[in-house]
Protein backbone atom coordinates (compact mmCIF):
# COMPACT_ATOMS: atom_id res chain seq x y z
CA UNK A 1 0.00 0.00 0.00
CA UNK A 2 1.36 2.87 -0.98
CA UNK A 3 1.87 6.01 1.69
CA UNK A 4 -0.65 8.27 1.66
CA UNK A 5 0.52 11.97 1.95
CA UNK A 6 -0.83 14.18 4.82
CA UNK A 7 -2.44 17.34 4.95
CA UNK A 8 -1.87 19.99 7.35
CA UNK A 9 -5.61 20.52 7.75
CA UNK A 10 -6.12 16.67 8.82
CA UNK A 11 -4.68 15.46 12.29
CA UNK A 12 -1.45 13.01 11.77
CA UNK A 13 -2.55 9.95 11.88
CA UNK A 14 -1.47 8.03 15.24
CA UNK A 15 1.70 6.10 14.84
CA UNK A 16 0.09 2.88 16.85
CA UNK A 17 -2.64 2.21 15.32
CA UNK A 18 -3.15 1.04 11.53
CA UNK A 19 -5.19 2.06 9.24
CA UNK A 20 -6.83 -1.03 9.48
CA UNK A 21 -7.88 -0.44 13.08
CA UNK A 22 -8.92 3.11 12.33
CA UNK A 23 -10.90 2.92 9.26
CA UNK A 24 -14.48 1.90 9.12
CA UNK A 25 -15.50 0.02 5.74
CA UNK A 26 -18.69 2.00 5.83
CA UNK A 27 -16.71 5.42 5.61
CA UNK A 28 -14.52 3.38 2.36
CA UNK A 29 -17.71 1.85 0.74
CA UNK A 30 -19.18 5.70 0.83
CA UNK A 31 -16.36 7.11 -0.38
CA UNK A 32 -16.31 4.89 -3.57
CA UNK A 33 -19.50 5.70 -4.50
CA UNK A 34 -18.44 9.58 -4.25
CA UNK A 35 -15.45 8.80 -6.17
CA UNK A 36 -16.88 6.96 -8.74
CA UNK A 37 -19.76 8.77 -9.54
CA UNK A 38 -17.98 12.38 -8.74
CA UNK A 39 -20.36 14.15 -7.18
CA UNK A 40 -21.62 14.23 -3.50
CA UNK A 41 -25.39 14.19 -4.38
CA UNK A 42 -25.65 11.52 -6.83
CA UNK A 43 -23.55 9.11 -4.28
CA UNK A 44 -26.15 10.15 -1.90
CA UNK A 45 -28.75 9.08 -4.15
CA UNK A 46 -26.92 5.42 -5.04
CA UNK A 47 -26.55 4.97 -1.42
CA UNK A 48 -30.19 6.20 -0.46
CA UNK A 49 -28.86 8.44 1.62
CA UNK A 50 -28.83 12.45 2.59
CA UNK A 51 -26.05 14.77 1.11
CA UNK A 52 -25.04 16.13 4.75
CA UNK A 53 -24.71 12.35 5.71
CA UNK A 54 -22.35 11.60 2.78
CA UNK A 55 -20.33 14.61 3.23
CA UNK A 56 -19.81 13.80 6.44
CA UNK A 57 -18.99 9.99 6.08
CA UNK A 58 -16.30 11.40 3.62
CA UNK A 59 -14.96 14.05 6.18
CA UNK A 60 -14.83 11.45 9.34
CA UNK A 61 -13.15 8.98 6.92
CA UNK A 62 -10.51 11.90 5.97
CA UNK A 63 -9.69 12.50 9.85
CA UNK A 64 -9.41 9.12 10.08
CA UNK A 65 -6.86 9.02 7.23
CA UNK A 66 -5.00 12.05 7.99
CA UNK A 67 -5.19 12.89 4.01
CA UNK A 68 -7.70 14.92 2.27
CA UNK A 69 -9.30 12.59 -0.62
CA UNK A 70 -10.69 15.19 -2.85
CA UNK A 71 -9.93 18.89 -4.01
CA UNK A 72 -12.65 21.00 -4.33
CA UNK A 73 -12.91 23.76 -7.29
CA UNK A 74 -16.52 25.41 -6.98
CA UNK A 75 -19.53 22.57 -7.25
CA UNK A 76 -16.68 20.07 -9.02
CA UNK A 77 -14.29 18.00 -7.76
CA UNK A 78 -11.36 15.84 -8.59
CA UNK A 79 -9.44 13.25 -6.45
CA UNK A 80 -6.25 13.99 -4.71
CA UNK A 81 -2.92 11.35 -5.00
CA UNK A 82 -4.23 9.66 -1.77
CA UNK A 83 -8.03 9.73 -3.11
CA UNK A 84 -6.95 7.66 -5.91
CA UNK A 85 -5.16 5.19 -3.83
CA UNK A 86 -7.49 4.73 -1.50
CA UNK A 87 -10.51 4.66 -4.17
CA UNK A 88 -7.91 1.40 -5.40
CA UNK A 89 -7.91 0.09 -2.36
CA UNK A 90 -11.39 0.51 -1.45
CA UNK A 91 -12.18 -1.87 -4.50
CA UNK A 92 -9.92 -4.54 -3.90
CA UNK A 93 -11.49 -4.56 -0.32
CA UNK A 94 -15.02 -4.91 -1.77
CA UNK A 95 -13.98 -7.69 -4.15
CA UNK A 96 -12.21 -9.58 -0.91
CA UNK A 97 -16.00 -9.25 0.97
CA UNK A 98 -17.80 -10.66 -2.13
CA UNK A 99 -15.30 -13.50 -2.69
CA UNK A 100 -16.05 -14.23 1.50
CA UNK A 101 -20.01 -14.33 0.46
CA UNK A 102 -19.11 -16.71 -1.57
CA UNK A 103 -17.16 -19.07 0.73
CA UNK A 104 -19.27 -18.95 3.48
CA UNK A 105 -22.53 -19.59 1.12
CA UNK A 106 -20.64 -22.51 -0.45
CA UNK A 107 -20.91 -24.15 3.18
CA UNK A 108 -24.40 -23.90 3.49
CA UNK A 109 -27.05 -26.09 1.94
CA UNK A 110 -29.38 -23.69 0.81
CA UNK A 111 -29.54 -21.44 -2.17
CA UNK A 112 -29.76 -17.83 -0.50
CA UNK A 113 -28.01 -14.62 -1.21
CA UNK A 114 -28.24 -11.44 -3.06
CA UNK A 115 -27.88 -11.04 -6.49
CA UNK A 116 -26.86 -7.13 -8.15
CA UNK A 117 -27.62 -6.52 -11.39
CA UNK A 118 -26.51 -3.04 -13.19
CA UNK A 119 -29.01 -2.66 -16.32
CA UNK A 120 -29.50 0.11 -18.88
CA UNK A 121 -32.93 1.46 -19.23
CA UNK A 122 -36.12 0.58 -21.41
CA UNK A 123 -35.27 -2.88 -22.34
CA UNK A 124 -38.09 -4.71 -23.36
CA UNK A 125 -37.22 -8.59 -23.88
CA UNK A 126 -40.08 -11.12 -23.31
CA UNK A 127 -36.98 -13.45 -22.77
CA UNK A 128 -35.21 -11.48 -19.82
CA UNK A 129 -38.84 -11.03 -18.01
CA UNK A 130 -39.63 -15.05 -17.88
CA UNK A 131 -35.68 -15.72 -16.82
CA UNK A 132 -36.61 -13.26 -13.75
CA UNK A 133 -39.88 -14.92 -13.12
CA UNK A 134 -38.48 -18.58 -13.43
CA UNK A 135 -35.18 -17.55 -10.99
CA UNK A 136 -38.06 -16.25 -8.76
CA UNK A 137 -39.80 -19.23 -8.51
CA UNK A 138 -36.97 -21.63 -8.29
CA UNK A 139 -34.71 -19.82 -5.86
CA UNK A 140 -37.53 -17.74 -4.07
CA UNK A 141 -34.07 -17.32 -1.43
CA UNK A 142 -32.08 -15.06 -4.19
CA UNK A 143 -33.15 -11.59 -3.71
CA UNK A 144 -32.30 -9.32 -6.69
CA UNK A 145 -31.15 -5.30 -6.82
CA UNK A 146 -31.45 -4.04 -10.64
CA UNK A 147 -29.65 -0.74 -10.54
CA UNK A 148 -30.09 1.67 -13.41
CA UNK A 149 -27.23 3.28 -15.05
CA UNK A 150 -25.74 3.93 -18.37
CA UNK A 151 -23.54 1.47 -20.70
CA UNK A 152 -20.03 3.35 -19.86
CA UNK A 153 -21.08 3.52 -16.21
CA UNK A 154 -21.43 -0.37 -16.14
CA UNK A 155 -18.83 -1.43 -17.78
CA UNK A 156 -16.77 1.20 -15.51
CA UNK A 157 -18.10 -0.56 -12.44
CA UNK A 158 -17.56 -4.40 -13.93
CA UNK A 159 -13.85 -3.24 -14.22
CA UNK A 160 -13.43 -2.06 -10.92
CA UNK A 161 -14.90 -4.93 -9.78
CA UNK A 162 -17.68 -3.29 -8.03
CA UNK A 163 -20.41 -5.05 -9.99
CA UNK A 164 -20.51 -8.69 -11.42
CA UNK A 165 -23.49 -8.21 -13.70
CA UNK A 166 -24.71 -6.06 -16.28
CA UNK A 167 -27.32 -5.78 -19.09
CA UNK A 168 -25.40 -2.96 -21.19
CA UNK A 169 -24.43 -2.08 -25.20
CA UNK A 170 -20.39 -3.07 -25.86
CA UNK A 171 -18.89 -2.89 -28.90
CA UNK A 172 -15.02 -3.68 -27.40
CA UNK A 173 -13.73 -6.88 -26.27
CA UNK A 174 -11.74 -7.64 -22.56
CA UNK A 175 -10.11 -10.70 -21.45
CA UNK A 176 -11.27 -10.49 -18.19
CA UNK A 177 -15.03 -9.87 -19.83
CA UNK A 178 -17.84 -12.50 -20.44
CA UNK A 179 -20.79 -11.41 -23.00
CA UNK A 180 -23.66 -12.97 -24.48
CA UNK A 181 -25.81 -11.55 -26.48
CA UNK A 182 -30.00 -10.87 -24.68
CA UNK A 183 -31.49 -8.56 -27.10
CA UNK A 184 -31.46 -6.48 -30.19
CA UNK A 185 -33.24 -3.49 -30.12
CA UNK A 186 -33.55 -1.29 -33.49
CA UNK A 187 -33.36 2.97 -33.50
CA UNK A 188 -34.98 5.57 -35.44
CA UNK A 189 -35.49 9.02 -35.34
CA UNK A 190 -38.67 10.83 -34.10
CA UNK A 191 -39.94 13.92 -33.44
CA UNK A 192 -43.07 14.94 -31.37
CA UNK A 193 -46.63 16.57 -31.88
CA UNK A 194 -44.77 20.15 -30.90
CA UNK A 195 -41.99 19.51 -33.36
CA UNK A 196 -42.54 21.68 -36.63
CA UNK A 197 -41.49 18.15 -38.45
CA UNK A 198 -44.61 16.22 -36.93
CA UNK A 199 -46.77 15.20 -39.59
CA UNK A 200 -44.49 16.36 -42.64
CA UNK A 201 -44.52 13.32 -45.25
CA UNK A 202 -42.20 13.00 -48.17
CA UNK A 203 -38.85 14.34 -45.75
CA UNK A 204 -35.34 12.88 -46.39
CA UNK A 205 -32.30 12.07 -44.20
CA UNK A 206 -31.12 15.00 -45.76
CA UNK A 207 -33.59 17.57 -44.37
CA UNK A 208 -32.67 16.52 -40.84
CA UNK A 209 -28.94 17.70 -40.91
CA UNK A 210 -29.64 21.13 -39.40
CA UNK A 211 -32.22 19.77 -37.15
CA UNK A 212 -31.47 20.40 -33.30
CA UNK A 213 -30.90 17.11 -31.34
CA UNK A 214 -31.55 15.13 -28.15
CA UNK A 215 -29.08 12.38 -27.36
CA UNK A 216 -28.03 9.93 -25.20
CA UNK A 217 -24.90 10.73 -22.85
CA UNK A 218 -22.74 7.54 -24.76
CA UNK A 219 -23.93 8.61 -28.29
CA UNK A 220 -20.19 9.77 -28.93
CA UNK A 221 -17.70 8.67 -31.60
CA UNK A 222 -15.95 6.09 -29.67
CA UNK A 223 -18.82 5.73 -27.04
CA UNK A 224 -20.62 2.57 -26.25
CA UNK A 225 -23.79 4.03 -28.47
CA UNK A 226 -21.33 5.33 -31.50
CA UNK A 227 -23.51 3.50 -33.86
CA UNK A 228 -25.75 6.45 -33.53
CA UNK A 229 -23.06 8.81 -33.61
CA UNK A 230 -21.75 7.43 -36.96
CA UNK A 231 -25.07 7.43 -38.65
CA UNK A 232 -25.14 11.24 -37.77
CA UNK A 233 -21.42 11.78 -38.79
CA UNK A 234 -21.82 9.53 -42.22
CA UNK A 235 -24.43 11.89 -43.33
CA UNK A 236 -23.06 15.05 -41.59
CA UNK A 237 -25.22 16.13 -39.15
CA UNK A 238 -24.26 19.08 -37.93
CA UNK A 239 -27.70 19.91 -36.12
CA UNK A 240 -27.02 21.25 -31.90
CA UNK A 241 -27.20 19.07 -29.09
CA UNK A 242 -30.55 20.56 -27.04
CA UNK A 243 -30.36 17.74 -24.23
CA UNK A 244 -28.94 14.56 -23.25
CA UNK A 245 -29.80 11.79 -20.44
CA UNK A 246 -28.22 8.34 -20.17
CA UNK A 247 -31.58 7.03 -19.71
CA UNK A 248 -34.44 5.86 -22.01
CA UNK A 249 -37.12 6.94 -20.32
CA UNK A 250 -36.18 10.45 -19.90
CA UNK A 251 -34.52 10.63 -23.77
CA UNK A 252 -38.43 9.88 -24.32
CA UNK A 253 -39.53 12.40 -22.25
CA UNK A 254 -37.08 15.21 -23.47
CA UNK A 255 -38.17 14.59 -27.08
CA UNK A 256 -41.38 14.74 -26.36
CA UNK A 257 -41.34 17.73 -24.46
CA UNK A 258 -39.64 19.11 -27.75
CA UNK A 259 -36.41 19.01 -27.15
CA UNK A 260 -35.18 18.67 -30.85
CA UNK A 261 -35.43 15.56 -32.73
CA UNK A 262 -34.01 12.24 -31.23
CA UNK A 263 -32.97 8.41 -31.78
CA UNK A 264 -35.03 6.04 -29.97
CA UNK A 265 -35.44 2.31 -29.62
CA UNK A 266 -38.36 1.50 -32.25
CA UNK A 267 -40.42 -0.53 -28.90
CA UNK A 268 -40.19 2.50 -26.85
CA UNK A 269 -42.36 4.22 -28.97
CA UNK A 270 -44.76 2.37 -30.48
CA UNK A 271 -47.41 3.53 -28.12
CA UNK A 272 -46.64 6.92 -28.36
CA UNK A 273 -47.13 7.07 -32.65
CA UNK A 274 -50.02 5.05 -32.06
CA UNK A 275 -51.59 7.77 -29.29
CA UNK A 276 -50.27 10.94 -32.01
CA UNK A 277 -47.53 12.16 -29.72
CA UNK A 278 -44.25 10.86 -31.99
CA UNK A 279 -43.96 11.05 -35.65
CA UNK A 280 -41.20 8.60 -37.26
CA UNK A 281 -38.81 10.61 -38.94
CA UNK A 282 -36.26 9.79 -42.04
CA UNK A 283 -34.49 6.98 -42.46
CA UNK A 284 -37.79 4.43 -43.62
CA UNK A 285 -35.92 1.84 -42.02
CA UNK A 286 -33.82 1.74 -38.97
CA UNK A 287 -30.72 3.76 -38.11
CA UNK A 288 -28.67 0.94 -36.48
CA UNK A 289 -29.56 -2.08 -34.27
CA UNK A 290 -27.31 -2.05 -31.11
CA UNK A 291 -27.24 -5.71 -29.11
CA UNK A 292 -28.00 -5.49 -25.24
CA UNK A 293 -25.71 -8.00 -23.92
CA UNK A 294 -25.22 -9.70 -20.73
CA UNK A 295 -22.21 -9.38 -18.99
CA UNK A 296 -20.19 -10.46 -15.96
CA UNK A 297 -16.46 -9.96 -14.91
CA UNK A 298 -14.94 -13.38 -15.75
CA UNK A 299 -12.24 -13.10 -13.22
CA UNK A 300 -14.77 -12.81 -9.65
CA UNK A 301 -15.79 -16.26 -8.26
CA UNK A 302 -19.69 -16.01 -8.16
CA UNK A 303 -21.94 -17.45 -5.30
CA UNK A 304 -24.32 -20.14 -5.42
CA UNK A 305 -26.92 -17.29 -5.99
CA UNK A 306 -24.94 -15.47 -8.52
CA UNK A 307 -24.16 -19.11 -10.62
CA UNK A 308 -28.16 -19.85 -10.81
CA UNK A 309 -28.92 -16.05 -11.90
CA UNK A 310 -26.16 -16.05 -14.62
CA UNK A 311 -27.17 -19.72 -15.50
CA UNK A 312 -30.78 -18.60 -16.06
CA UNK A 313 -29.65 -15.64 -18.02
CA UNK A 314 -27.26 -17.40 -20.22
CA UNK A 315 -30.27 -19.81 -21.47
CA UNK A 316 -32.97 -16.84 -21.77
CA UNK A 317 -29.77 -15.61 -24.12
CA UNK A 318 -29.41 -18.36 -26.00
CA UNK A 319 -33.42 -18.06 -27.07
CA UNK A 320 -32.10 -15.23 -29.07
CA UNK A 321 -30.03 -17.64 -31.43
CA UNK A 322 -32.91 -20.24 -32.05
Amino acid sequence: MSKLTGNPAFPARPASRSSSERVDWNLLRTFQAIAQELSISRAAVRLHLSQPAVSQALKRLEEQLGAALIERNGPRFQLTSAGIETLRIANDVQGHFTQLDAALEAASDQIVGKVRLLAVSGICCKAYDRALARLHREFPGVALEIVVQSSDEILSALAQKTATFGLAVNRARYPWLAQECLTREEYGFYCSEQHPLFGRQGLTVEALSDEPLTIFTGDLLGGTLSALAEFRDRHRWHGPVLASSANTQEVLRLVLAGFGIGCLPHHLCEREVAEGRLWKLPPADSVCTLDINLLWNRELRLSRAEVQFLNVMREAAAQLEE
